[in-house]
């Protein structure tokens, strides 16, 4: 069975117009799965094995690591060949091909391209100005506010849902930070849009994010998941203690929180400010 993550990948590429075929191609899959996919009723899903077994390397995965990473601190002309890494670990008892560790070694470079935060040789933070189309993006993320209610001092949580390009916002106040309200958050904030932008931008909240990996690489609610293919969102989470990345977007979060605070005493939406 296919995971939840690549059904809603299928059914978001889909609806974009892309084909069964090129889906099928890209994502290495047979067009039979991939139709499954797609006539599946929503949310009718279910979770295939989280972590790929590695028989051979998996005694030896933390000392291939420690050999990369060695590897990629040298000077190119100084590196060694994925041959001689491999037969560094023949050395070392390893029965596995050469092959395997070829492969490893190509996700585990994959893997640290993806966090761009970080240059991968000098370990300087890199900064890329974030630029949005019309449509492309949008930030969600919580707060809480202290309010007074009757009389009555209280703390609430409130969502914020701003689009990336125009930097419109919508906000809305709840008692707690629970699923449902994040679910109800989004259906009124695209209402009151009037659409649903192509991707969303999460601060890995636990309502939505389940593991946080090395980089982007996230496992996801799969409520939230599910939500996510009704809408056709491809969700995205920013990468751990990276601030930059949720708030670089919305450079007025800090404005428009101080007038949530002011003027919102309770449930309620906001104009763009």
């Amino acid at each position: 069975m296919l995971v939840v993550e690549t059904v809603v990948r299928i059914r978001r590429e889909r609806a974009g117009g892309k084909s069964i075929r090129a889906i099928a191609r890209d994502l290495r899959l047979s067009r039979k799965a991939v139709r499954k996919a797609i006539d599946a009723p929503e949310g009718a899903f279910t979770y295939h094995r989280r972590v790929q077994p590695l028989p051979r390397i998996g005694p030896f995965q933390e000392r291939l690591d420690t050999l990369l990473m060695e590897n990629e601190g040298l000077p190119r002309r100084d590196r060694l060949r994925m041959t001689r890494i491999h037969d560094l670990l023949l050395r070392e008892g390893f029965e596995g091909s050469y092959d395997a560790v070829r492969r490893y070694a190509a996700r585990w470079k994959a893997a640290l391209r993806k966090d761009a935060g970080a240059n991968i040789v000098g370990d300087v933070p890199a900064f890329i100005p974030l630029l949005f189309q019309p449509g492309e993006a949008y930030q969600f993320d919580w707060s809480h506010e202290d309010v007074e209610i009757d009389g009555k001092p209280m703390r609430v949580k409130v969502a914020h849902m701003r689009l990336c390009s125009s930097r419109a916002i919508y906000v809305r106040a709840y008692p707690r930070e629970t699923q449902e309200m994040v679910f109800d958050a989004h259906a009124r904030g695209f209402a009151f849009f009037g659409g649903v932008p192509l991707r969303g931008i999460y601060d890995n909240m636990k309502t939505a994010v389940t593991t946080v990996f090395t980089g982007k690489d996230r496992v996801f609610n799969r409520r939230f998941l599910i939500m996510a293919d009704h809408y056709m969102v491809e969700p995205t989470a920013c990468s751990p203690a990276a601030g930059w990345e949720s708030r670089r977007p919305c450079p007025q979060g800090i404005t428009v929180r101080w007038r949530t605070r002011s003027r919102r005493s309770g449930g309620g939406s906001s104009s763009p400010g």
